[in-house]
């Protein structure tokens, strides 16, 4: 049998390479008007966005789901009509998206959740009204979504967190609430405990252990949980600044939260960087392409 040499230069070199290479894609948003713009980052770097492509739809307060080779944002306003559009990227390369297929229901103010297989869409306003639905796609097909089962409470404007196993929705509607699932399977979700403080807006990024919600509500809170058990959000640190409607991407080990709407500032282009399993306040990572608020994020990670 062959074992790994872990402290072999070059096996480290592999490795970190791999690493580094991890790529964060944000794509809609508003400012003017609804955004076809898709930008992307390498998450172990910092520095300005780079262009992507287009979506197939210009919207806002859209969602992402994603698996290490692609991306798929659900959902959205177009107009300001809920929208049931998905479409796809492949991570790793630039381009425009394609159609995907659709949403059960057409629906802004969405959250999405993910495992390297399978994406789950939750939550959102539809017909200008909280929804509880959440429904889900195997991202690797293309194919109109299914039904996956309720949200605890109807809401809208939530951020989602997830680990290969498990998908966690937090706030919304200006509550704590938070409540998770299994992803591979289906169901009603169930009540994880509460955020640090009730906001929507939010967003989320996290590791293989941990998520951490940010943003949200006009302030600039990071809290955090540890995704395979349940219980209270605890602080984490401060975002640079204070925004709403802001996206999240990750990798293994880093979290950047991008655009939004900044309490008293026009700054719609910021992204801040996070150590995700530490603690302390977000750092200056560089500016979006163009500035927007309503943003998804996805990643490769």
């Amino acid at each position: 049998m062959t074992l790994l040499n872990f402290k072999n230069p070059a096996f480290v070199s592999i490795i970190t390479t791999i690493a580094d290479a991890f790529r964060g894609v944000f794509g809609g948003g508003y400012l003017g008007g609804d955004s076809n713009v898709m930008d992307y980052i390498t998450i172990a770097t910092t520095g300005n966005a780079t262009d992507f492509g287009d979506l197939t739809v210009a919207r806002i307060y859209l969602a992402g789901v994603s698996s290490e080779t692609r991306g798929v944002f659900g959902g959205g306003s177009s107009n300001w009509s809920s929208s049931d559009v998905m479409d796809y990227i492949t991570i790793s390369t630039t381009g425009n998206a394609t159609d995907f297929g659709d949403l059960t229901v057409a629906r802004m103010y969405l959250a999405g959740v993910s495992s390297e297989t399978r994406g789950v869409f939750g939550g959102g306003l539809s017909n200008w009204s909280s929804s509880d639905v959440m429904d889900y796609i195997t991202i690797s097909t293309t194919g109109n979504a299914t039904d996956f089962g309720d949200l605890t409470v109807a809401r809208d404007g939530m951020g989602g967190v997830s680990s290969d196993t498990r998908g966690v929705f937090g706030g919304g509607n200006m509550t704590t609430d938070m409540d998770y699932i299994t992803i591979a399977t289906t169901g009603n979700a169930t009540d994880f405990g509460d955020l640090t403080y009730g906001r929507w807006g939010l967003a989320g990024v996290s590791s293989a252990t941990r998520g951490v919600f940010g943003g949200g509500g006009d302030d600039d809170v990071m809290d955090y949980i540890t995704i395979a058990t349940t219980g209270n959000a605890t602080d984490f640190g401060d975002l640079t600044l204070s925004r709403n409607y802001l996206a999240g991407v990750s990798s293994a080990t880093r979290g950047v939260f991008g655009g939004g709407m900044g309490m008293g500032s026009s700054d719609y282009s910021l992204m801040d960087y996070i150590t995700i399993d530490t603690t302390g306040n977000a750092t200056d990572f560089g500016d979006l392409t163009s500035g927007r608020w309503g943003v998804a994020g996805v990643d490769d990670s």
